[in-house]
């Protein structure tokens, strides 16, 4: 059976991030009774209390209403890692170089990221790390890309001593301004992308960063290992499980079965998520479909028929209800997006 936390229970320790945005909220001025308005917390953030994901996002939406300024999410992100979750953070710490910190980011992500789910890829020259839905909260996801991607390239600049050379796309419209992207992540920034991730060289992921210790790296990630886990939360788990399964055509009622409810509660679960069934998986066909473009080099018709679908030609009807294009410019998309990741430090004059 799969395991997987709702945005309703209490799972985060108040203690942690929660209690960092609300000290930050306080130092810009803003009133406990503002920070906390309708997240049932306005007695307090006891330290040793959990708060549920979804009282978290309410407090983060009302911080970010408070403050209203351009720099809130990326603010709050210079502060969340490696956070103070224990075992989870100090593996954080102790990574010793770039590829290490990712996939420990990854594996601990309930405990360190818990409102999104980072996903680690690599393929010839090119690292990816993209980031997916934990608990459905579409009017603040491109706060929380902004806030954990910030954190990301805050940590990684800390741990190293250098800015790595990161470059960003976003599944969204450019903002009308650009200023706090190009202060906290840089300037090599695209909009209007079928997903939101990080890319960089892959040949930066295994220098060594200076204070490493393949020792206490090990022990670290050992203890980290040995402390209790985190469910991740419904969509990241679903997302996940889709993944595994996106060539045996899921359907809601055998997910629901391996998700331990009926088909009913699962639905009913999804729609307090803000989303449903068929959404989460047009989503991973949606990214399934872009690797495939991307580093197979697959035509429509070998896409499709990794998918389950009949023909091209229904893959192209559907990969348009996805995406709001047809294959073709998306292709010729990605073709452009590597082309511009081509110049990066680091990454080889054949790439």
């Amino acid at each position: 059976m799969i395991a997987w936390q709702p945005a309703g229970e209490p799972s985060i320790p108040a203690r942690q991030q929660p209690a960092l945005a609300l000290e930050y909220g306080r130092a810009r001025e803003a009133s406990d009774a503002d920070l906390l308005r309708n997240t049932g917390l306005l007695a307090g953030l006891d330290a040793d209390r959990l708060v549920s994901p979804a009282q978290y996002l309410q407090q983060l939406a009302n911080t970010l209403r408070a403050l209203d300024s351009p720099d809130t999410s990326f603010m709050l992100g210079q502060m969340l890692l490696p956070g103070h979750d224990g075992a989870a953070s100090h593996a954080l710490v102790q990574a010793p170089s770039l590829r290490a910190l990712l996939q420990t980011l990854c594996r601990f992500h309930a405990h360190l990221t818990p409102l999104l789910r980072p996903r680690f890829e690599t393929w010839g020259d090119v690292a990816l790390l993209y980031w997916v839905d934990a608990y459905g909260a579409p009017s603040l996801r491109a706060a929380l890309v902004e806030m954990y991607m910030t954190a990301v390239v805050a940590l990684c600049r800390w741990l190293s001593g250098e800015r790595l050379p990161w470059r960003f796309c976003f599944n969204r419209g450019a903002p009308r301004h650009l200023e706090q992207h190009q202060v906290h992540l840089g300037a090599d920034l695209r909009f209007g992308c079928q997903l939101d991730a990080m890319l960089i060289p892959a040949s930066w992921l295994d220098r060594p960063w200076p204070r490493a210790s393949e020792l206490a790296a090990r022990l670290a990630r050992q203890a980290a290992e040995q402390e209790a886990r985190r469910v991740p939360g419904l969509l990241a788990a679903l997302y996940d499980y889709l993944l595994a399964q996106v060539r045996e055509a899921p359907t809601l009622e055998r997910t629901a079965g391996d998700f331990g409810v009926s088909p009913a509660t699962f639905k009913r679960q999804l729609l307090r998520h803000h989303t449903h069934f068929q959404a989460e998986l047009d989503q991973v066909r949606t990214h399934v479909a872009l690797w495939l473009f991307q580093v197979e080099r697959a035509d429509n018709e070998a896409v499709a028929r990794y998918l389950g679908f009949h023909d091209a030609a229904n893959f192209r009807r559907s990969f348009k209800r996805w995406t709001g294009l047809t294959p073709a410019p998306i292709r010729a998309a990605l073709d452009g997006e590597l082309s511009w990741f081509a110049g990066l430090p680091g990454m080889p004059a054949s790439a």
